[in-house]
């Protein structure tokens, strides 16, 4: 592959299917898939030039996704507590509930909660609350999608 690659890249589209397998076997040094549809060709290939260029996804992040890809192939596709969001020791996780703020420290050994330390979010989230929540949801550690929905009662 040349120098130029947006060049290389934007010509893709234009070329037919089995020229585009030809390509494919040359940057990915084997065969196309069996039956790969030719809208999916153009942007393997177009990735594959770019990550020859340019050099690929960290070996961390490699990793990452490896165990994901993993933990999807488990029944229920659930990637186990390994995927939850890791939190630096040192770190304070702070809760408004029913009026009260909850202050949380994250320690090497667990979470500190008023004194008592606690192997999980959820424990605290529990006592806090007096039913089950996840605690990772209930500090608002899931993203998008936490408890900014959910009444404070």
């Amino acid at each position: 592959m040349g120098a130029n690659i947006s060049g290389q890249i934007a010509k893709l589209r234009a070329l037919p299917r089995q020229q585009l397998l030809e390509i494919w076997q040359k940057v990915y040094r084997r065969a196309a898939p069996e039956g790969i549809r030719r809208e999916l060709l153009v942007p393997f290939i177009a990735y594959r030039i770019q990550e020859i260029a340019h050099g690929g996804l960290k070996p961390s992040t490699l990793s990452e996704l490896r165990r994901i890809a993993r933990g999807l192939q488990k029944p229920g596709g659930s990637t186990g507590s390994r995927s939850r969001t890791r939190i630096k020791s040192g770190t304070r996780l702070i809760r408004q509930w029913r009026g009260e703020a909850h202050e949380v420290g994250v320690a090497e050994s667990g979470y500190e909660y008023r004194g008592t330390t606690y192997q999980s979010l959820s424990e605290i989230a529990r006592k806090i609350t007096g039913t089950r929540w996840s605690g990772p949801a209930f500090f608002g550690l899931n993203g998008p999608r936490t408890v900014r929905g959910r009444s404070n009662g």
